[in-house]
């Protein structure tokens, strides 16, 4: 099976990359902006007609879209979330190799959703910023394409290679420094966020299976299973060997949590604190139904989220 990968060098890419190169049975093509991509391409500002020529040229059964920006302004999200996309829907239509189309979308898509929900495929998307804006409109492409495809709605991405900006990167970075400094105390805001982690590794492997598959329509990419920021928090601090106190500055009055490793120091801290937003316009809460994926592609997350802070962990201890 010949795949065409788009966006093979980026932090779901690499992954998706190694799971497909893993099968003896594909034949795999990557497709990028970097020099180390088997062939250079942008699709912000490429047209479709030279990207069907190189469909033609190659004619991949298989063609996965991991391309895309996570930050920037309205317009450079529109450039290469929804745009970049128009562009692969274009080309494959004018093809003649008649790939399926695979392509990565993401829960913000999704909006914000009720406390103790699970959100199904069929939920009516409310993005709650221009990333989700610009990703749904992406999404609305590839379904109204007429091609083969699916879009796999992946929660919030965990595990080895998370980038540093991400919530989950910047507080290992956080932690990291209080260990290499001594701090005892660390002040934390922005916890109370509640999202559904899912392994990179995991989502690669869906990703697989998809391609496998003649499922078509959105599937989402999950856990199942919402996790409080300040408890990942505390995870991390335990795999970590964190011996101090976490404070959490947006938790109860007086409240802060506390690692089950060390004892916390009780002199007074006067450091800065350091905050961890979750800007990704989805609210309090994000919880994946994720029997779709069983039903249709026969996925089910594997790797918990213990081991993804683990990964996250070792990456960032690293650095000292």
């Amino acid at each position: 099976m010949r795949v065409l990968l788009i966006g093979a060098n980026g932090y779901l890419g690499r992954f998706v990359a190694d799971r497909l190169l893993a099968d003896p049975a594909v034949q795999l093509t990557a497709l990028g902006r970097g020099d180390d991509a088997d062939v250079r391409f942008d699709l912000a500002t490429g047209s479709p007609g030279a990207l069907t020529r190189f469909l033609d040229a190659v004619h991949p059964g298989v063609v996965v879209n991991c391309a895309g920006a996570t930050r920037g302004g309205a317009r450079e999200l529109t450039r290469h979330n929804t745009v970049a996309v128009a562009t692969v829907c274009e080309a494959l239509r004018r093809s003649g190799c008649g790939a399926r189309l695979v392509q990565i979308g993401c829960s913000s898509e999704y909006g914000p959703s009720q406390p103790g929900s699970s959100t199904a495929e069929d939920a009516v998307p409310r993005p709650g910023g221009p990333y989700g804006v610009s990703k749904l409109a992406a999404t609305e492409l590839v379904l109204g394409s007429g091609l083969d495809a699916v879009v796999l709605r992946v929660f919030s991405p965990a595990g080895p290679g998370t980038p540093a900006g991400s919530p989950l990167g910047r507080l290992a970075e956080a932690m990291r420094r209080a260990m290499q400094s001594g701090d005892g105390d660390l002040k934390l805001g922005g916890l109370g966020a509640q999202r559904d982690f899912v392994d990179v590794r995991d989502v690669a492997r869906a990703v697989h299976a998809a391609s496998l598959s003649a499922a078509q329509g959105v599937i989402n990419i999950g856990s199942g299973r919402a996790v409080r920021l300040r408890d990942a928090a505390a995870t991390l601090a335990r795999v970590a060997g964190y011996g101090g106190t976490l404070h959490e500055l947006d938790g109860p009055p007086g409240g802060h949590l506390r690692p089950a490793i060390g004892h916390p120091r009780t002199d007074s801290d006067h450091s800065a604190p350091v905050a961890f937003p979750y800007p990704d316009g989805c609210g309090s809460w994000q919880q994946a139904d994720v029997r779709t994926a069983r039903d249709r592609l026969g996925w089910r997350p594997r790797i918990n989220l213990e081991e993804s802070l683990a990964d996250i962990w070792m990456e960032a201890a690293c650095r000292i």
